[in-house]
């Protein structure tokens, strides 16, 4: 038994004062280790601003950030700091060239401004991302104040939400990049007119986010799912969805070659991700048309990795590098050369809740890229064997939380800190906003911001080839405005020794006229595939009549990257128009590489059907056992109706692997026809057969969405409703009934109470009781034997005595075995823990990585204070007086809902009475179970896997 270290954070935690590190206050200052060959020091800290979520760099080396001090103003009111006029945007700046910033200055504070999520300088104009707008101000004269207020873009999801809209980027080609999370619904109409619709069932996180519409319709006539990465003119003209169904990816990086790089974000162990996004790629998270979670569509065996991103599903891009736990945040990509060749060209990608930013190698990897991954930044050092972070007297090192990175005009790194001892959940314990920016720059070398004159060609050029990425774009826009009198200074950067710089080269000459077009025409043919790609890109965009001469000159090209980018440009072109460049292609495919596998697929949009026979054709009509592995996986990949079949010949096949015929069961699953759905059933009466139970499984799954209408007949093995109770119907009504005798509504609920299921029928009622019904029914709710009851009565009635204090909690030693035998007792329930448990809610085994003793004591004793997103519960009543509590998997035409015993019901949406969704976590609090404080710091220890 010892103390267990930093209890006094504890008290911190859950006292009414919180004490909030100060400036110049050096012990609060989390150290942050890094590459021996680099160095971090303070660059900025509050009060110069507060709450940092977003920064920016201008043409004068200036930083601009975005704050949050109105944070989640639902739940961060008990004296936290707070701007009545809104939130602010704060310029910061270096005046002496000492490395620390000198000066602060608010440019804007608006009360359309509650917790910006991004910001953009360019230029004149600065651009912030405060969801349900994109805001332009513009300062036409210079004196950091805006003359000008624009709504550039408005109707975005996630007010006041972490999962809604992120900073805008300029790419190389002078479009405006950015991307939203999966908080919908999305209805923004562009300055042409052009609409997106966009939704999924996520809702939650906020009081504002309580409606979402999924199988949402865009103009481009496309259903897109959830985040969304985007791009749109300067002028606010030609919206377009360039990949979906995200989580929640805090920012989107494009580089010099235009590639597309994000992470994204769940709650569960081994979800988190860094990804490199294809142009048109579904990105896995809800099913296509976002009416089911992944858990709705989790199949028996699945991994939850596997799972959670759809990854075998056919019309889903890999996934990535999948990291584990943590809560990531803002990524750039450093294509500077001050910190050295082997930071160059390096992916940064900032994770708040694993108090690291990672830096990522990325490599061309078939027609994708390989990420290595290494943590560049970080305040807490995993690789010392036997290093513990929490063992040390006063301690901070889990207050560091990048909220985002930036590259400086004096290629620095730049990382906001927003400090505090928890991240995630709607939540912040710093009352004071609290933050700090960290400069992080090569030891033994001093870096300065260059002067740059915009009014030259000399400056422009200066400008272009700087590392921060809207700075260049300053230097684009004037370069791009001298047309052909700019190409040749421009086209001197192709022999530049920085890659980058040549990629950047591309694209402006191909704004430049006829001259500039024809040196981009000429790198068609050089040495380098990854400045091929970006050419055709280019040439693409400026010739949209004539770029399909650009396509056949590299249907064969030696690079599966160049290939890949000429079938995603196919998408939307007829089949008559692009056959024999699609079969051309699909030669090139090498029948192994996912990534080109998807971007034929994605070529091929549309052109299924079609393709289908040309495609048997092409490989010589086959006999369907007879498939090779390469057009086995196109068929998967299209699943045209026609195939079905060929594939239910296959998936019966005893001649074949195992694997091939799952495969083409899968295929088949996803064909959304009566013919389909007739083979499935045909393969699940097949008794004895090894694909009999997935058979059986996917009818099941499909009864409640594509299959619908063509398995009304088909019974599951399994129960697919609640249990009916009709007597709980009348009883339903006579204890709302107001014109009857108190004493008979008395009884209707007695009534009700005797049972497991009108219990749920009384909790619903409960709110909406008078307070002479309402106290009735207290102490029997308190003391029910369903804990998830006593849980949800809690909030409804009278609190009891059961007070936990920190202080009392500070005081104690602990039992960390004790602590292990109270969570597997207790909570495998719902959490799983290694092997062990259910996958119900979060995955916990990793937990420690994201949470110190703070976070972790507020999660165990305060569960509504940062209910885990998608895990917010409903109660759904049926007509025939059925009643389940759980988590909501799907929802449309028939909702899928799982109780928290993991038991699954699905109904028609018109067989549901009611469906509520509570404002509060299904975790229960200590006082349901019941635990002591003992027992609360015992497991409190357990989950931190810190020692007795």
């Amino acid at each position: 038994m010892r103390k267990l270290p930093l209890l006094l954070l504890i008290a911190w935690a859950c006292s009414a004062e919180l004490d909030t590190p100060r400036k110049g206050d050096s012990s609060v200052q989390p150290i942050l280790y890094t590459p021996d060959d680099l160095e971090t020091t303070v660059w900025a800290e509050s009060p110069q601003f507060f709450n940092p979520t977003n920064i920016d760099v201008d043409a004068r080396g200036r930083i601009w950030v975005t704050e949050a001090v109105n944070y989640r103003d639902f739940n961060n009111h008990e004296g936290h700091k707070a701007f009545a006029e809104g939130d602010r945007v704060v310029i910061l700046e270096d005046l002496d060239g000492d490395g620390k910033s000198d000066t602060s200055k608010v440019f804007v504070q608006d009360p359309d401004l509650r917790s910006p999520l991004g910001i953009a300088v360019l230029g004149s104009k600065i651009v912030v991302s405060c969801a349900p707008n994109i805001i332009v101000y513009t300062d036409e004269n210079g004196d950091d104040q805006p003359d000008k207020k624009e709504i550039f873009l408005t109707g975005f999801g996630g007010l006041d939400h972490d999962h809604g809209l992120h900073s805008v980027v300029a790419g190389p080609d002078g479009h405006w990049y950015f991307n939203t999370g999966n908080a919908g619904p999305h209805v923004v109409t562009d300055q042409a007119g052009w609409t997106l619709r966009s939704g999924s069932i996520y809702t939650g996180g906020t009081p504002y986010s309580t409606e979402n519409t999924p199988a949402q319709v865009s103009d481009d006539g496309r259903i897109w799912v959830g985040g969304m990465a985007l791009r749109v003119n300067p002028d606010g003209t030609g919206l377009e969805v360039l990949a979906h169904n995200f989580r929640n990816s805090y920012e989107v990086a494009i580089d010099s070659y235009g590639e597309l790089w994000q992470n994204d974000n769940d709650d569960q162990k081994d979800a988190n991700r860094t990804s490199w996004l294809m142009r048109g790629a579904n990105m896995g998270y809800f099913s296509p048309d976002g009416t089911r979670n992944w858990q709705a569509d989790r199949r028996p065996g699945q991994s939850l990795q596997t799972a959670h991103w759809h990854q075998e599903d056919p019309g889903v891009a890999p996934v990535g590098d999948i990291y584990g736990s943590g809560s990531p945040t803002g990524v750039v990509v450093n294509e500077g050369d001050a910190l050295g060749e082997a930071y160059q060209g390096m992916l940064l990608s900032a994770d708040a809740g694993r108090n690291v930013i990672f830096g990522y190698k990325t490599q061309p990897q078939g027609a994708g890229f390989a990420l290595e991954r290494s943590n560049l930044i970080a305040s807490v050092d995993e690789s010392t064997e036997g290093y513990r972070w929490y063992e040390v007297d006063e301690n901070r090192r889990k207050w560091f939380r990048p909220s985002d990175v930036a590259i400086g005009t004096d290629g620095a790194i730049y990382v906001a800190d927003w400090f505090d001892p928890i991240v995630g959940g709607h939540r912040m314990y710093d009352k004071e906003g609290f933050g700090r920016i960290y400069r992080i720059t090569p030891k033994n070398k001093k870096l300065t911001s260059p002067s740059l004159d915009l009014t030259t060609t000399e400056g422009q050029m200066e400008a272009l080839k700087n590392p921060a990425i809207n700075v260049r774009n300053q230097g684009f826009q004037r370069l791009q405005a001298k047309g052909d009198a700019a190409v040749e200074p421009v086209a001197a950067l192709l022999s530049s020794d920085n890659p980058y710089h040549r990629a950047r080269a591309v694209w402006l000459l191909s704004q430049l006229g006829e001259e500039g077009v024809a040196k981009v025409e000429g790198v068609l043919t050089g040495n380098d595939p990854q400045l091929r790609v970006t050419a055709f890109r280019a040439l693409k965009q400026v010739k949209p009549d004539e770029w399909l001469g650009y396509a056949e000159q590299l249907v064969d090209d030696t690079s599966p990257a160049v290939r890949r980018e000429v079938a995603l440009a196919l998408r939307d072109v007829p089949l008559a128009d692009s056959q024999e460049l699609l079969l051309s292609l699909i030669d090139g495919y090498d029948g192994e590489d996912e990534w080109s596998l998807e971007a034929l697929g994605i070529g091929l949009d549309g052109k299924e059907t079609d393709i289908y026979p040309l495609l048997l054709d092409h490989f010589n009509n086959p006999e369907p056992e007879q498939w090779s592995v390469k057009l086995a996986n196109l068929v998967w990949r299209l699943h045209p109706e026609t195939a079905v079949s060929a594939l239910q010949m296959r998936a019966m096949s005893s001649e074949l692997p195992e694997q091939q015929r799952q495969r083409a069961l899968v295929a088949i699953a996803f064909i959304p026809t009566a013919q389909a759905a007739q083979a499935m059933r045909s393969i699940a009466e097949q008794s004895g057969t090894s694909l009999q139970e997935q058979a059986q499984w996917w009818l099941s799954s499909r009864k409640t969405n594509e299959w619908q209408a063509f398995l009304k007949d088909w019974e599951s093995p399994a129960s697919q409703r609640p249990e009916p109770h009709p007597e709980f119907i009348s009883l339903r009504k006579q204890v709302q009934d107001t014109s009857l005798s108190i004493e008979t509504r008395t009884d209707a609920i007695q009534q009700l109470m005797t049972d497991q299921t009108g219990v749920w029928h009384a909790l619903q009622l409960l709110p909406s009781l008078p307070d002479t019904l309402k106290s009735l029914l207290s102490q029997p709710l308190l003391q029910h034997d369903d804990r998830y009851v006593r849980a949800v009565a809690r909030h409804y009635t009278p609190e009891d005595s059961v007070v936990y204090t920190s202080e009392a909690v500070a005081d104690l030693s602990v039992n960390v075995e004790h602590g292990q035998q109270l969570f597997y007792a207790n909570c495998l329930t719902c959490h799983k823990m290694d092997q062990a448990g259910s996958e119900i809610g979060p995955d916990l085994s990793n937990i420690h990585r994201k949470y110190d003793q703070v976070g972790m004591l507020e999660a165990l004793t305060k569960p509504d204070a940062a209910v885990a997103f998608g895990y917010e519960p409903w109660i759904v009543t049926t007509k025939e007086g059925g009643a389940v509590y759980g988590l909501l998997l799907s929802d449309g035409p028939v909702v899928s809902i799982m109780d928290l015993y993991g038991r699954r019901y699905m109904m028609e949406d018109d067989y549901i009475e009611q469906k509520q969704q509570l404002p509060f976590s299904p975790m229960p609090r200590p006082q349901d179970f019941p635990l002591s404080e003992q027992d609360i710091a015992d497991m409190n220890a357990f989950l931190l896997q810190m020692e007795s």
